[in-house]
């Protein structure tokens, strides 16, 4: 499938296992009872009940007598440890526990046995608790209230010291959330207590909100207040000072009126029901390190023939509506529709019915994005089980209790290139694989393996890709496929050194894309900025608020293009034909630049059989790619501020070089191995330098 699901974590494998061993040797001494069957029965009560910031994950069961029992698993020793057991007949809520394990927090609602009432506090539904967990046990009650109570601690920094001072999130079913200070201090060597326990000092962080998610790793709360029937999407910062910021407002074109109310990641909700998710609305937001924000939006499902969702590309400016028709849909149908985060892609996927995957950098041209539907194999293997996307790439199955990381799958994207036949596909494919292993090791570690090709060895998926381009250099009648191949490959490859390369580099040769994707129906629409309300930008709001400027501004695009090139080497071929010679000292600096690409892929210790273009003493090829360099360096320095001159002329370097002379050479003589056994046709070294030197958008 194209997307891999890697479990890192099982409740049967990395917890139940260690309940078992600890409940026999417990039985072992004497302190409890039972056989294997009450063993058993014990722990189907297992079940996820928070994920922290630093990995750890919080887990619940019920003991023989009924009692709650709290455990965590900690991501990094992988070990179990019980936190705490309340010997009442008590079903959890939610729960979260401080980067010290020091303090445990949990909202309990009172269980429906039997008619049981809540013994720690009649008349109430819910009941919010603060818990010493290390050593005292003392507990204090927050909230006993009637609706339902959820709480998250903060984690200023993963690697943080004990702080005397925890954070403390309560968020309420009537529409509010408050931040708890909770002072702590140690007596008796290890015993941590609560100071003034009788009065918390408490803010009051949003009220009148109706739908909000938290982003566990990046500690941002997101939530929507409806004014004048308007969704008003806002974003709060909590910094490790424990300062926060509201950070921006931005209206959205959705109704959530009607909607009631949704939270997103404060926990594993096991209380929603089930039947009814397919007929909920859908709504989150994601981002990633390149400033990024899109809110993804599915209405609520009144009928199955066809399915509606609306991506806000909010550091685009625009905001896309896809709708694809559903095919044998079973009118019981319980599943609903699922979005996932995969950096550079968002997955948007029924189980069974249809997958997409929608570029985030690249979302103006629908090629970029790539929609499976039907009975597909990269469709069929993805659970059928509602997922949970957390931050980064981790995926939480609630009900099998499985955390995953979600990546691409470089191997099935290349079988799909392989095997589908719409240029569209093959196009989004193409960029997909590339992104799999984007960065500058991705395509570095392929020049030490240039010289095995002859060998009978297994060829990386990469090498298979431009095995495949071999053979099929004809197959897109929509763009050129080598064309496109070099273009995005050398893109990837120096992406991660360039923060706003996707503004200054061309990612494709393919500038306009006017032919329909079968099944999908696209409505484009230019959507409000967000109003930023923080003037002092740090590492991602740096990068959100410089993609929202160059959205503002930026008239015409920035990418760079070989036109000024084309033109400036035309007129010195022209010059030296006629005689005319403009200054040496211009000249000989473009061949000076020719020069240091030549030095940049020497220090690669490439094998002089593999660089025939580098032997030949060309002087016109030699001065084409001078200026390419000068105008590219020319162009970074005027868009890249505060970047160090001999960081852009190095970066300059890279990419020229694995423009030209890279992925380019390989290609070639791979084309000319491949295509002369075919007896298909022979394409020079010449045409394809000159196809990759001017990167001239497709004729469609």
């Amino acid at each position: 499938m194209a997307l891999s699901l890697v479990a890192d974590f099982e409740l049967g494998k990395d917890v139940l296992p260690w309940l078992r061993a600890q409940r026999a040797a417990s039985e072992a001494r004497g302190a409890g009872s039972g056989g294997a069957d009450v063993l058993e029965n014990d722990y189907e009560s297992l079940r996820v009940l928070n994920i922290e910031r630093n990995g750890n994950i919080i887990y619940t069961y019920k003991d023989d007598k009924g009692n709650v029992v709290f455990g965590l698993y900690d991501c990094q020793t992988r070990q179990n440890e019980l936190l705490y057991a309340f010997e009442k007949d008590l079903e959890v809520f939610s729960c979260s526990v401080n980067s010290e394990r020091t303090l445990l927090a949990a909202s309990l609602i009172q269980s429906t046995k039997e008619g049981k009432r809540n013994e720690l506090q009649p008349g109430s539904k819910c009941l919010t608790l603060l818990v010493e967990i290390h050593p005292v046990n003392n507990v204090k009650v927050l909230k006993a209230v009637d609706s339902y109570i959820w709480v998250q601690f903060l984690y200023p920094h993963v690697e943080s010291h004990p702080l005397p001072e925890n954070h403390l999130l309560l968020i309420s079913e009537e529409k509010y959330i408050e931040k708890f200070r909770v002072h702590v201090a140690q007596e008796d060597g290890n015993r941590v207590v609560i100071k003034n326990s009788g009065h918390l000092p408490r803010d009051r962080i949003a009220e009148d909100f109706v739908w909000a998610q938290w982003d566990m790793s990046e500690q941002r709360l997101y939530y929507i207040d409806l004014k004048k029937s308007k969704s008003i999407l806002k974003c709060i910062q909590f910094y490790a000072d424990e300062s926060y910021n509201l950070m921006f407002e931005v209206p959205l074109d959705i109704s959530l009126s009607n909607s009631g109310f949704k939270l997103v990641n404060f926990g594993c909700d096991y209380h929603q029901d089930r039947e009814k998710l397919s007929k909920h609305l859908s709504l989150c937001v994601f981002t990633n390190h390149t400033g990024s924000l899109c809110v993804c939006y599915s209405p609520k499902c009144a009928a199955w023939e066809q399915i509606t969702y609306s991506v806000f590309y909010i550091h685009k400016g625009h905001s896309k509506t896809f709708t694809t028709s559903l095919k044998n849909v079973d009118s019981h149908m319980t599943k609903g529709i699922t979005f996932l985060n995969l950096d550079y892609y968002v997955a948007v996927y029924l189980p069974g019915h249809f997958f997409h995957l929608l570029n985030v950098q690249h979302s103006d041209l629908i090629c970029h994005n790539l929609f499976l539907t039907g009975n597909n194999e990269m469709i069929d293997m993805l659970p059928h089980s509602p997922l949970q996307s957390l931050s980064g790439s981790l995926v939480l199955d609630c009900c099998s209790g499985k955390l995953y990381r979600a990546m691409l799958s470089q191997s099935s994207l290349l079988r799909l290139l392989q095997n589908t036949r719409l240029d569209c596909e093959k196009m989004a494919t193409l960029h997909c694989a590339l992104s799999c292993g984007q960065g500058a090791q991705f395509l570095e570690g392929q020049w030490r393996q240039r010289a095995d090709l002859n060998t009978n060895r297994v060829l990386s998926d990469f090498l298979k890709i431009i095995q495949w381009i071999s053979e099929n250099v004809s197959a897109c009648h929509s763009f050129d496929l080598i064309q496109e191949f070099i273009i995005a490959s050398s893109y990837w490859s120096v992406y991660s050194e360039i923060s706003n390369v996707d503004k200054l580099l061309p990612h494709s040769s393919v500038l306009t894309w006017n032919t329909e994707i079968p099944g999908i129906t696209l409505v484009t629409e230019d959507t409000a900025l967000p109003l930023m309300k923080v003037h002092s930008f740090k590492g991602y709001w740096e990068k959100l608020n410089s993609n929202l400027e160059y959205v503002k501004y930026a008239k015409p695009h920035f990418h760079y293009n070989n036109s000024v090139v084309r033109r400036e080497w035309q007129n010195l071929i022209s010059e030296e034909k006629t005689g005319k010679r403009r200054s040496t000292a211009y000249v000989r600096n473009i061949l000076d630049n020719a020069i240091k690409v030549i030095s940049n892929l020497e220090a690669r210790n490439l094998e002089p059989r593999l660089t025939p273009l580098l032997q030949e003493e060309d002087s016109h090829q030699r001065l084409l790619m001078g200026l390419m360099v000068s105008e590219l360096k020319d162009h970074f320095l005027r868009h890249l501020q505060g970047v160090e001159k001999k960081k852009i002329e190095q970066m300059v370097l890279d990419y020229i070089s694995k423009l030209i002379f890279g992925d380019l050479l390989f290609l070639n003589q791979y084309l000319v191995l491949w295509i002369d056994k075919r007896e298909i046709r022979t394409i020079s070294k010449e045409h394809l330098v000159w196809k990759v030197i001017y990167c001239p958008p497709f004729k469609q």
